[in-house]
């Protein structure tokens, strides 16, 4: 504190900068984003499971390895929601020792999931008999 009772510039809290606080926003809309398809990848990992599950009772057929799928699914949304709490919190302090360099591999990996997933989801739709999914649907 100076002579007139106010604190000198060295003791005064910083504000961030607008420019600062834009790219700290930008990182939190980032990373809800993640969450977001990682919530909707786990949720359809159990609405594959539950349709391979919803069969009639008198149906012969076994489980089929639809489950497998929907685990997949389900991991790698679990994968999502937990890397993309790390990369928020490391974009967070880049952002803050102005370091920050994007990570390509991130959405290289997460593309590669993806397309594995789809592709995954293309082979049971097309090996799926067409009777079993008409027994689903009429019960």
């Amino acid at each position: 504190m100076n002579a007139n009772g106010e604190a000198s510039e060295k003791e005064k809290p910083k504000k961030p900068s607008s420019d600062r606080v834009r790219e700290h926003l930008a990182n939190e809309r980032t990373y809800l984003a993640w969450m977001r398809s990682g919530i909707a990848m786990m949720g359809f990992g159990v609405l594959i499971v539950r349709l391979r599950i919803l069969r009639p009772p008198l149906a012969p057929q076994a489980p089929g390895n639809g489950w497998k799928l929907g685990l997949a699914f389900s991991l790698v949304g679990l994968l999502t929601v937990l890397l993309s709490g790390q990369h928020y919190l490391t974009v967070r302090r880049d952002i803050d020792e102005d370091t920050y360099e994007p990570a390509d591999r991130w959405v290289i990996l997460s593309s590669l999931a993806v397309i594995l997933l789809g592709i995954g989801v293309v082979y049971y739709v097309f090996t799926v008999p067409l009777d079993s999914l008409n027994t689903v649907i009429v019960e």
